[in-house]
């Protein structure tokens, strides 16, 4: 079983890929669940959880993400040791080509890497992610950097708040376009490139909502309603 998927199959991946030339990413996607991805419940996020955007509606996709969750709950040390050697041969598939090795190790889950020591193995590359885990922000290695995820969630404010505290860019769903400001923070377009997101500072890095209907019509506090349009409407 292959871990990493190295072929851009991730749409943002693809766009990311396409304004950063110079970057090669590899990604590895799990199935979340509460182990590995543990604020899912504080946010309020598990019940419409953007698993099933993009690929991950096909069936095939989701048997795959379960089997990669179940291998990580059953034998982590086995799956850290396949992971560093695919990580390996794409380092080196990257520098066959010219171009710098990039891995986004969480697309839909929330696993301390760093904890583990896999940022730190691979100091000529660079790591990035999204987390829901306040307290793991500006922790990171220099080659691992995090955006955090916004959620309306009542019992999840102690988080946000200490996001804000930080300078790290903070992403939010946004429903009926984006507004120019957010949390007295601008907005800027997400959905270009993750890598230059990163980078962006004091911002907040909107992402419109994809998935099916029953996300379009979802209640879920991670999605925000765009707050300029509500304004208009009232």
């Amino acid at each position: 079983m292959k871990l990493l998927n190295t072929n851009g199959g991730n749409a943002k991946i693809k766009k990311t890929e396409s304004k950063q030339g110079e970057y090669k990413i590899a990604s590895l996607s799990l199935m979340p669940d509460i182990k590995i991805c543990p604020a899912q419940i504080m946010a309020d996020c598990k019940t419409d959880c953007l698993v099933s955007a993009g690929r991950g509606k096909f069936h095939n996709v989701a048997i795959s993400r379960q089997t990669k969750t179940e291998f990580w709950h059953s034998d982590k040390e086995a799956f850290l040791e396949q992971l560093k050697k695919e990580m390996h041969n794409f380092e080196k598939l990257c520098h066959s080509k010219n171009k710098k090795a990039c891995f986004r190790l969480n697309t839909i889950s929330d696993i301390p890497w760093e904890k583990y020591g896999i940022p730190q193995a691979f100091p000529n590359s660079f790591l990035y992610d999204y987390t829901k885990v306040a307290s793991r922000l500006s922790r990171t290695p220099e080659n691992y950097k995090l955006m955090f995820s916004y959620s309306a969630a009542p019992g999840y404010q102690n988080q946000v708040n200490a996001a804000l505290k930080t300078d790290v860019p903070i992403s939010a769903v946004f429903r009926g376009g984006m507004p120019s400001s957010f949390l007295n923070r601008k907005v800027i377009d997400g959905d270009l490139s993750d890598l230059d997101n990163l980078f962006s500072g004091k911002v907040i890095v909107g992402l419109k909502l994809k998935g099916g209907k029953h996300i379009q019509k979802s209640k879920s506090p991670f999605i925000v309603d765009n707050p300029e349009i509500m304004k208009l409407a009232a």
